[in-house]
């Protein structure tokens, strides 16, 4: 029996391979640390309800 996804769940599925992407990206491009880092800051700076692009000037 095949069920028929929702158009949310096809969007999420659509966003989730987007996410995996860039997080081959950021793997291959600077290691599993950078990666996995800049994912928790998202999840803070999702958390905390911060809107707009994230501060420049930051150092890295």
């Amino acid at each position: 029996m095949e069920q028929k996804l929702s158009k949310e769940e096809i969007n999420k599925d659509r966003l989730f391979a987007k996410l995996a992407e860039l997080s081959e990206e950021m793997v291959e491009d600077h290691g599993k640390d950078f990666a996995m880092g800049a994912l928790v800051l998202a999840a803070q700076w999702i958390a905390k309800g911060e809107s707009g692009p994230p501060q420049t000037g930051a150092r890295h």
